[in-house]
């Protein structure tokens, strides 16, 4: 037997721009005859195409999980789509050696007046398994799914999620050799993502093959050994997951970069400030200015300040917060170091590093003090983002945590008093 589970040479698929035709009845026909030249004038039928994949190639061996990532609309959908035999290619091939489990939308596969009971043993006869297998795992599938209660109810009336939560747990322990999953995960709440996330896991390590498309860039480096950047239609980029995807969120990001590294205060906030932060700007250790920092390096920030504080010298404060996880660090001159600033200075200049902080994007807010009072306070002052967060070891990415604290390991105790 051989050990590629999934071939593909030179695919591509065209669409042509423009909408389907309405379902016409007899007397429909006969009419568009007589009036198709003049219609035919003022409405031109669309002959642009576009495609949406193009001279696509690569190879998956048996038991690989394949992550594959690209923006809303580069082609990832299509190719899945033409792996589930949904729909043909317009050019080239595709070989699929061994029985797929697709779970490309909320209710792939899924008859809506059908119980979910009933649906189980649909799906698990389309995919050539006998009644007896099915029996055996269907109270597995079910209690995954927590649909106890509605097992008999037609999924017509369930929600996106049960319909969600069934669907990935059909096609997840139906035992297909080849599991393709689309960004339909999102749907989910984040504990089920989560459990769906250990299960692929599991899968994998049966040796059954996985392709994952997804926009979660932290489950494809944790999950995937290798990933595919698809791009307009075209493969960007293909190789170690942790690689691809660092390559994908340095791309994404570019466009970005040059626009982020300053920021300029809003008038609104400071009309009736006397003393503020007006301008922030970012530089890496070679003083380039950029928004983009890696594990261990360092950030420079340069805070430009306006108007005068009410009372002598004054200190200054930052906090880092990383997005969707809340406060992380914090620094201040005047608690800190007992440095303060005479009136006078206008700009200040605040190093920090190494940045043991893991991939993600995190935002600086900024204050300066009179004394203990806080004069001024620029929430979100700036953004920056940590690419290749790698402390241990090259291809281990770290991003399912804050921080790389400083420790060490040793094999000798303290021994019992």
């Amino acid at each position: 037997m051989t050990d590629t589970a999934i071939r593909i040479e030179g695919l591509g698929k065209q669409y042509r721009i423009g909408t389907r035709e309405p379902y016409k009845a007899l007397r429909d026909v006969l009419t568009q005859a007589v009036t198709a030249p003049f219609k035919r004038l003022r409405n031109p039928k669309s002959n642009e195409f576009i495609w949406a994949l193009k001279d696509v190639s690569f190879e998956i061996k048996r038991g690989e999980v394949v992550g594959i990532i690209g923006r809303n609309g580069a082609g990832k959908s299509t190719l899945l789509k033409i792996l589930s035999r949904v729909t043909e290619p317009t050019e080239g091939y595709a070989e699929v050696h061994g029985r797929i489990g697709s779970l490309l939308e909320v209710g792939t596969g899924f008859h809506p007046e059908l119980s979910g009971r009933e649906n189980i043993y649909l799906n698990g006869a389309i995919l050539g398994m006998k009644r007896a297998e099915i029996v055996r795992k269907f109270d597995e599938i079910v209690a995954f799914a927590e649909v106890e209660e509605f097992i008999d109810t037609p999924v017509k009336r369930y929600s996106s999620g049960m319909y969600l939560r069934l669907a990935f747990s059909v096609a997840a322990h139906l035992q297909p050799e080849i599991l393709l999953v689309d960004e339909v995960l999102a749907v989910g709440d984040i504990e089920f993502q989560k459990k769906c996330i250990g299960k692929m896991g599991d899968i994998s390590k049966e040796g059954r093959t996985i392709l994952f498309v997804s926009h979660n860039l932290g489950a494809i480096r944790s999950l995937c050994e290798n990933a595919i950047w698809i791009d307009n239609g075209q493969i960007a980029k293909k190789g170690a997951a942790d690689e691809v995807a660092r390559d994908y969120e340095e791309h994404q990001l570019k466009p970005f970069v040059e626009s982020a590294y300053t920021g300029e205060r809003n008038h609104e906030d400071i009309k009736n400030q006397t003393f503020y932060i007006s301008r922030v700007e970012m530089l890496n250790e070679e003083r380039e200015h950029t928004n983009i920092f890696r594990y261990n390096g360092r950030l420079t920030l340069i805070a430009d300040l306006a108007g005068n504080p009410a009372s002598g010298d004054y200190s200054v404060e930052f906090r880092i917060y990383k997005a969707n996880e809340g406060f992380v660090c914090m620094g201040a001159s005047g608690a800190y170091y007992d440095i303060y600033f005479d009136k006078k200075v206008k700009r200040i200049r605040i190093e920090i590093g190494p940045l043991i902080l893991t991939n993600g994007e995190y935002t600086i807010s900024l204050s300066v003090m009179t004394g203990t009072i806080r004069a001024d306070t620029w929430e979100s002052a700036c953004s920056f983002h940590i690419l290749e967060c790698q402390p241990f070891a090259p291809g281990r990415e770290v991003s399912n945590a804050v921080c790389i604290l400083q420790h060490s390991f040793s094999e000798n105790g303290f021994g019992r008093q």
